[in-house]
């Protein structure tokens, strides 16, 4: 058996090698912290990552940041003896249940991450996905927000955006107005289009640059009572609403002033 001095011996020098661990383990926690917290702020004056989409730079920092802090545990681990076999063990079955338990946050995450490698939109873009449309707000790891015309907030996960398809109104330099009318069986072709025409001319905003910028009127149809006209004119993108409404009533307004009856406007395409 062992006397009093021999287990206060034994228990003495078991205390100064966990003390010892400990210690040096909780030195390496406070430098470790400094340590990455100087990394990071260097990570974070990089001009390529400076120049970055804010929501690429934010999701690149995050990971860098998670990963040194878990090199940070598994040293620490090491430090105080826990053998990293069953730390491993452990990381992965908890690694599982959580996987098992989160996967649709998982499936955000990866539409998050291939939202931002092949970007169909970007922040202020004008989409249509999901049975939603809006303003692209804001684009981050796991959501994208919208902001609609009459200014809801509307969050989509981004796992459901990645197997979705998506309309991006506003990511070409140009857009083409499209417009349909209808007027009496017995109106003159030439005197609709001409009307028409001098309308769409007289818009300061519809470009006329090129022979695929053309401003376009023509008959596209009828009925027994009707006939129907479409009219198409390119503008810049951003012009396209302002153009549309404004088209939309000055044709109106000319066909009632040069007498060509019941002209019935309709919209096409979004």
């Amino acid at each position: 058996m062992l006397n009093f001095e021999t287990f206060t011996g034994k228990l003495t020098e078991i205390c100064m090698q966990i003390g010892g661990k400990l210690i040096l383990a909780i030195l390496i926690f406070v430098i470790g912290r400094i340590v990455i917290g100087y990394i990071m702020k260097g990570v974070g004056r990089l001009h390529a990552l400076y120049s970055a989409d804010k929501t690429v730079s934010t999701f690149i920092l995050s990971s860098i940041k998670i990963i040194l802090n878990i090199v940070l545990v598994l040293s620490i681990v090491s430090v105080l003896g826990v053998p990293m076999a069953s730390v491993i063990t452990v990381l992965a079955s908890a690694g599982m249940a959580i996987g098992l338990s989160m996967q649709g946050a998982l499936s955000n995450i990866a539409g998050g991450i291939v939202l931002l490698v092949f970007r169909p939109y970007n922040v202020g873009d004008y989409i249509i996905t999901s049975g939603v449309e809006g303003a692209v707000r804001s684009i981050s790891i796991m959501y994208t927000t919208l902001i609609t015309v009459d200014n809801k907030k509307v969050v989509i996960p981004n796992g459901e955006l990645m197997n979705k398809s998506i309309t991006n109104s506003t990511c070409e330099p140009y857009r083409r107005v499209d417009l349909q009318f209808s007027t009496g069986k017995g109106e003159d072709i030439v005197k609709v289009q001409s009307a028409i025409m001098d309308v769409i001319k007289s818009n300061s905003k519809v470009l006329n640059d090129t022979e695929a910028h053309a401003p376009f009127a023509s008959i596209d149809g009828g009925t027994n009572e009707s006939m129907i006209f479409t009219a198409r004119a390119w503008v810049k993108t951003e012009d396209y609403w302002t153009v549309y409404y404004e088209l939309m009533q000055g044709i109106t307004t000319k066909f009632g002033e040069i007498g060509i009856s019941a002209p019935a406007m309709r919209w096409i395409q979004k």
